[in-house]
Protein backbone atom coordinates (compact mmCIF):
# COMPACT_ATOMS: atom_id res chain seq x y z
CA UNK A 1 0.00 0.00 0.00
CA UNK A 2 1.61 3.48 -0.76
CA UNK A 3 0.81 6.07 1.44
CA UNK A 4 1.73 9.21 -0.65
CA UNK A 5 1.00 10.77 -4.25
CA UNK A 6 4.41 10.74 -4.92
CA UNK A 7 6.40 7.90 -2.98
CA UNK A 8 9.97 8.29 -3.48
CA UNK A 9 13.59 7.67 -1.68
CA UNK A 10 17.04 9.52 -2.17
CA UNK A 11 20.17 8.84 -1.17
CA UNK A 12 23.41 10.57 -0.08
CA UNK A 13 25.46 9.77 -3.37
CA UNK A 14 27.92 12.21 -5.90
CA UNK A 15 26.43 12.37 -9.88
CA UNK A 16 27.65 10.47 -12.47
CA UNK A 17 31.30 10.25 -13.06
CA UNK A 18 32.48 12.01 -10.22
CA UNK A 19 33.67 9.10 -7.70
CA UNK A 20 36.29 8.47 -10.61
CA UNK A 21 38.33 11.65 -9.53
CA UNK A 22 41.93 10.67 -8.63
CA UNK A 23 42.08 12.65 -5.60
CA UNK A 24 38.73 11.52 -4.21
CA UNK A 25 39.65 7.94 -4.87
CA UNK A 26 43.40 8.05 -3.73
CA UNK A 27 42.75 10.05 -0.34
CA UNK A 28 38.84 8.03 0.35
CA UNK A 29 39.52 5.11 -1.50
CA UNK A 30 36.85 2.90 0.72
CA UNK A 31 34.58 6.03 0.73
CA UNK A 32 34.61 6.06 -2.79
CA UNK A 33 33.80 2.48 -3.08
CA UNK A 34 30.40 3.13 -0.76
CA UNK A 35 29.32 5.81 -2.88
CA UNK A 36 29.93 4.13 -6.11
CA UNK A 37 27.94 0.66 -4.50
CA UNK A 38 25.00 3.07 -3.44
CA UNK A 39 25.17 4.38 -7.28
CA UNK A 40 24.10 0.95 -8.51
CA UNK A 41 21.79 -0.11 -5.93
CA UNK A 42 19.94 3.90 -6.54
CA UNK A 43 19.92 2.72 -10.53
CA UNK A 44 18.85 -0.80 -9.72
CA UNK A 45 15.79 0.72 -7.46
CA UNK A 46 14.71 3.05 -9.76
CA UNK A 47 14.28 0.58 -12.41
CA UNK A 48 12.81 -2.44 -10.19
CA UNK A 49 10.66 0.69 -8.46
CA UNK A 50 9.44 2.24 -12.00
CA UNK A 51 6.37 0.41 -12.41
CA UNK A 52 4.81 1.14 -8.93
CA UNK A 53 5.54 4.51 -9.51
CA UNK A 54 8.17 4.67 -6.87
CA UNK A 55 10.96 6.96 -7.49
CA UNK A 56 14.34 6.53 -6.16
CA UNK A 57 17.00 9.44 -6.74
CA UNK A 58 20.57 10.54 -5.46
CA UNK A 59 20.87 13.95 -4.54
CA UNK A 60 24.85 15.61 -3.44
CA UNK A 61 25.81 18.65 -2.30
CA UNK A 62 27.76 21.21 -4.58
CA UNK A 63 29.77 22.40 -1.92
CA UNK A 64 30.89 21.60 1.52
CA UNK A 65 27.71 21.61 4.16
CA UNK A 66 28.13 22.47 7.32
CA UNK A 67 28.05 19.47 9.29
CA UNK A 68 29.35 17.95 12.51
CA UNK A 69 31.42 15.24 10.34
CA UNK A 70 32.88 18.61 8.20
CA UNK A 71 33.57 20.46 11.78
CA UNK A 72 35.37 17.76 13.56
CA UNK A 73 36.75 15.45 11.12
CA UNK A 74 37.15 17.65 7.84
CA UNK A 75 38.17 20.78 8.50
CA UNK A 76 37.09 22.55 11.76
CA UNK A 77 35.61 25.66 12.30
CA UNK A 78 37.26 27.34 9.12
CA UNK A 79 35.97 24.73 6.77
CA UNK A 80 32.86 25.47 8.54
CA UNK A 81 32.82 29.31 7.30
CA UNK A 82 33.24 28.02 3.93
CA UNK A 83 30.40 25.63 3.77
CA UNK A 84 26.52 25.82 3.34
CA UNK A 85 24.31 25.22 5.51
CA UNK A 86 21.76 21.49 5.32
CA UNK A 87 18.85 23.28 4.54
CA UNK A 88 20.62 23.78 1.16
CA UNK A 89 19.77 19.91 0.66
CA UNK A 90 16.69 19.53 2.55
CA UNK A 91 15.58 21.99 0.41
CA UNK A 92 16.72 20.31 -2.44
CA UNK A 93 15.23 16.95 -1.09
CA UNK A 94 12.01 18.55 -0.89
CA UNK A 95 11.59 19.55 -4.18
CA UNK A 96 12.85 16.07 -5.72
CA UNK A 97 10.40 14.59 -3.72
CA UNK A 98 7.49 16.89 -4.76
CA UNK A 99 8.33 15.87 -8.69
CA UNK A 100 6.10 13.36 -10.32
CA UNK A 101 7.42 9.89 -9.19
CA UNK A 102 6.40 7.89 -12.48
CA UNK A 103 8.69 10.65 -14.68
CA UNK A 104 11.93 11.77 -12.41
CA UNK A 105 13.32 8.64 -11.06
CA UNK A 106 16.82 7.26 -11.73
CA UNK A 107 18.75 10.87 -11.45
CA UNK A 108 22.06 11.88 -10.19
CA UNK A 109 21.96 15.44 -9.02
CA UNK A 110 23.43 18.51 -7.32
CA UNK A 111 21.68 20.25 -4.63
CA UNK A 112 21.81 23.59 -6.46
CA UNK A 113 21.25 22.19 -10.16
CA UNK A 114 17.76 21.19 -8.38
CA UNK A 115 16.80 24.19 -7.10
CA UNK A 116 17.84 26.24 -10.26
CA UNK A 117 15.33 23.75 -12.03
CA UNK A 118 12.98 25.08 -9.69
CA UNK A 119 13.35 28.86 -10.43
CA UNK A 120 15.73 29.33 -7.58
CA UNK A 121 18.84 32.06 -8.77
CA UNK A 122 20.90 32.83 -5.46
CA UNK A 123 21.85 30.48 -2.90
CA UNK A 124 23.22 32.83 -0.67
CA UNK A 125 20.97 32.64 2.43
CA UNK A 126 22.05 29.15 2.69
CA UNK A 127 25.83 30.34 2.83
CA UNK A 128 27.22 29.85 6.73
CA UNK A 129 29.31 33.11 6.11
CA UNK A 130 29.19 35.27 3.22
CA UNK A 131 32.21 36.73 3.33
CA UNK A 132 33.95 33.33 2.36
CA UNK A 133 34.84 32.02 -0.78
CA UNK A 134 32.80 28.53 -0.55
CA UNK A 135 34.61 25.50 -0.78
CA UNK A 136 33.12 22.83 -3.39
CA UNK A 137 32.21 19.12 -2.23
CA UNK A 138 35.23 16.49 -2.50
CA UNK A 139 34.04 14.98 -5.04
CA UNK A 140 32.65 17.92 -7.12
CA UNK A 141 35.03 19.80 -9.63
CA UNK A 142 36.37 22.87 -8.48
CA UNK A 143 34.39 26.18 -11.02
Amino acid sequence: MQLWDTPASAASRPPAGVWLRRGAVRSHSAYTISKFGMSMVVLGMAEELRLAGIACNALWPSTTVATAAVENMLGGESLMRRSRKPEIVADAAYAIFNRDARRYTGHFVLDEDVLREEGRQSFAEYQVDPTQALEPDLFVAKS
